[in-house]
């Protein structure tokens, strides 16, 4: 458990300006004040990477910050010089999932390894890896960028997670989310313990990941100690790794449209270019759990089913229904499902 101390200095952390962090939290178009264009999402149900495999493993992916390239132990987020933030983010948005990242956080005093769903109307889901503290790892969340309160996050242990890969989960369903540290479970936040939902994560998300200096002297007091210090550049390079990412898609669509400026799961459009149908829900699912969707990017588009795939292919997408897949879902999940599609 952190101490008092921790907390409180995380709270104030959050309560001041964070110029790095604010690079990888923004939103082009929030549709909580207007009408915004639809969200391309991921049509099927599980997307793959293997950041191993050279540069074919960046094709769903957009690098908004730096450079990030392939290397044998994955992804390298690499921090040589101070200002240095390299970013990349996945080219669909998914809604309500399952996402697994194997990562090795940067060792460094006040640098910060990210993990990042972030929505338009900026709900976000966070794990923070401190490189100051080479025994745990941040846990936390923000419903449209509400920061009335500091005290969301929480620190559980991980072994050595600077020195050795370790793969963090999110399991994410309009009831709750669970963080897991592989396989594990860390923390449980029910939909209603966030501020009776107010505060609740439930739009579109993009995944992000990348590196950036929490201890950079351009950073205020109050982030400095929350990171653990300020960060010695002269012992650059710190370098993040991620050998790989494992999405599942609980509603897949070709894209996202938010119908009103309510920022509510319930608002939020599902559609399909394939689809003649205008109803606020046209999946392609079928009642056997079968899918015929493609995924739309901002490059280019696949009909690739797992049994396909090549075993050796960097990107693996999947068009299988969850139950065809053989999907691990949670009763939870399965319920939340059912109630969504009902309800829509």
């Amino acid at each position: 458990m952190p101490s008092l101390m921790r907390l409180v200095t995380a709270a104030l952390a959050t309560a001041v300006a964070i110029p790095l962090a604010a690079a990888q939290t923004y939103s082009s178009c929030n549709p909580l004040n207007g009408t915004c264009p639809a969200d391309p999402g991921l049509a099927n149900y599980t997307f793959y990477t293997d950041f191993t495999a050279g540069d074919s493993a960046f094709e769903f992916w957009n690098t908004t910050a730096g450079t990030v390239n392939s290397t044998a132990q994955g992804a390298a987020f690499i921090i040589n010089e101070e200002g240095d933030s390299p970013t990349i983010q996945t080219a669909f948005y998914f809604f309500f999932g399952h996402v697994d990242v194997k990562m090795k956080i940067a060792s460094g005093t006040g640098i910060i390894s990210s993990i990042v769903f972030l929505s338009d109307d900026l709900d976000e889901i966070d794990w923070e890896g401190i490189g100051t503290y080479n025994y745990e790892i941040e846990t936390n969340y923000f419903g449209k960028d509400n920061t009335t309160s500091y005290d969301r996050a929480t620190y559980p242990n991980v072994t050595t997670p600077c020195d050795e890969f370790h793969t963090y989960s999110v399991d994410w369903t309009p009831e709750q989310i669970q963080w897991f540290v592989d396989g594990d479970l860390k923390r449980t936040l029910a939909y209603d313990d966030a501020l009776n939902g107010e505060n609740f994560p439930q739009t579109p998300m993009v995944l992000k990941l990348g590196i950036w200096a929490g201890g950079d002297s351009s950073e205020g007091e109050g982030t400095i100690e929350w990171a653990g210090g300020e960060t010695d550049f002269s012992d650059a390079p710190f370098t993040m790794y991620v050998e790989s990412v494992n999405i599942t898609n609980y509603y897949p669509a070709e894209s996202y449209t938010y119908s009103d400026t309510t920022g509510a799961y319930t608002s939020i459009v599902l559609s399909n270019s394939t689809s003649t149908s205008n109803s606020s829900v046209t999946t392609s699912t079928t009642k056997n759990g079968t899918s015929t969707t493609t995924l739309v990017s901002n490059t280019t588009s696949s009909n690739t089913s797992s049994s396909s795939a090549s075993a050796s292919s960097s990107v693996v997408i999947s068009t299988a229904g969850a139950a065809a897949a053989g999907l691990a879902m949670s009763p939870v999940a399965v319920v939340s499902a059912v109630v969504l599609y009902l309800f829509m």
